[in-house]
């Protein structure tokens, strides 16, 4: 097969590193099982609660059963909060301070945390957050939906999607195959 050559990726497409979404002080067993059907769905790793008032069993809104197919951990407080080597933590929060999402990049191994249904992150979450990021909205979206927005930028930002057309439509060109190997070093200023 040649470089130039066109191969169907696998559906969905897969992104690189890994992640891992929660939220913390969570007081809505709904909210948290539409977190988690949406992160079973996005290929998330894991999800968490930090503070959590009620356990993950409750989430009677993950109809996917995400709990079942992967790891949900409720850590007490942020002091348990145990998160794998070189995992970069990111706060998502609406401050004028934080990254806008659609200019920020995901590190390959991050943990995004949401805040409270009527609250914000509290201030030691935010000194403990690698990143803080926005989605440009004009007020706070539901944690859930939030959550989906930023797992939704993550996966487009980090698998390989045929390029947007010019024009409004579909892609023209299908994704080109994938070559193993270095990249080239680009030459330097």
């Amino acid at each position: 097969m040649s470089a130039d050559s066109t191969v169907k990726e696998p559906w969905p497409p897969v992104p690189r590193g890994y992640f891992a979404i929660g939220a913390e002080r969570m007081s809505k067993a709904l909210n948290l099982g539409n977190l988690m059907r949406s992160a079973h769905g996005f290929g998330a790793s894991f999800t968490f609660t930090v503070g959590a008032t009620y356990q993950a069993l409750e989430a009677r809104a993950d109809t996917s059963k995400g709990q079942v197919h992967l790891p949900h951990y409720n850590w007490a407080n942020l002091d348990e909060m145990k998160l794998p080597a070189g995992c970069k933590l990111v706060g998502i929060e609406l401050i004028d301070e934080a990254i806008d999402l659609p200019s920020f990049r995901h590190p390959l191994r991050a943990a995004y945390v949401l805040g409270p249904e009527a609250g914000s992150l509290s201030p030691t979450l935010l000194a403990r957050c690698d990143y803080t990021v926005k989605i440009p909205t004009r007020f706070c979206v539901n944690v859930a939906m939030a959550g989906a927005i930023v797992m939704y930028d993550r996966v487009k930002s980090l698998s390989r999607f045929a390029d947007r057309p010019v024009r409004a439509g579909g892609p023209t060109e299908p994704v080109s195959m994938h070559v193993h190997g270095r990249r080239p070093v680009p030459p330097s200023e």
